[in-house]
């Protein structure tokens, strides 16, 4: 069996390791995943992305599994219930933007049809293949995520800077950063 090649990041764990083999850089269009992917990474602003993926389950559970219309009426209730869930990351101000965001991704969808057709747009609708040779070549931010999370911003979108916007891009198959070599390029 040949040996499997996989990026610098992701061999610390075995989640890090299935998370990158299963999903991390496959296209996803799916406005559901997409708004899941959305929230995970403004969650993780500021924190690393395992302690998000360790969490995940209990993120899932916590906000309807991500059902955005759901997470649009969540109210100041909920809110104190989300702040006294140890099982995910318990700041208020992401949960609120969550919130926020679900209602603004919502009125994305009644305006572009899909939320999916409205940010896939912005790579016209193909993945962007960055063919990275070396971990350093794989940048944080590039104009693009400062160009979407500026459009995202104007639409009143929360927890979504340029640096999020690309983990996001890169989460969800816009942009591929698998090393050339990597074995799921």
């Amino acid at each position: 069996m040949d040996k499997v090649t996989r990026c610098h990041w992701c061999n610390s764990s075995e989640l890090y390791q299935e998370y990158h083999d299963t999903e991390w850089g496959k296209p996803v269009h799916n406005d559901q995943k997409l708004f899941e992917f959305l929230a995970l990474e403004s969650f993780q602003a500021g924190l690393s992305w395992i302690t998000i993926l360790k969490k995940r389950p209990h993120f899932r559970a916590a906000f309807d599994n991500f059902d955005v219309e759901k997470i649009s009426n969540y109210t100041n209730e909920k809110i104190e219930t989300l702040l006294r869930n140890e099982g995910i990351i318990r700041h208020r101000g992401k949960i609120e933007a969550t919130i926020n965001n679900a209602k603004c991704f919502i009125e994305i969808q009644k305006e572009h049809g899909s939320f999916g057709h409205f940010i896939w747009a912005f790579v016209n609708h193909t993945p962007q293949d960055n063919q990275v040779e070396e971990a350093n070549q794989i940048p944080s931010q590039t104009p693009l995520s400062i160009t979407i999370s500026k459009d995202l911003k104007k639409r009143g979108f929360k927890f979504f800077g340029p640096t999020t916007v690309y983990a996001f891009m890169q989460a969800t198959g816009m942009v591929n950063d698998h090393l050339n070599n990597c074995s799921f390029k």
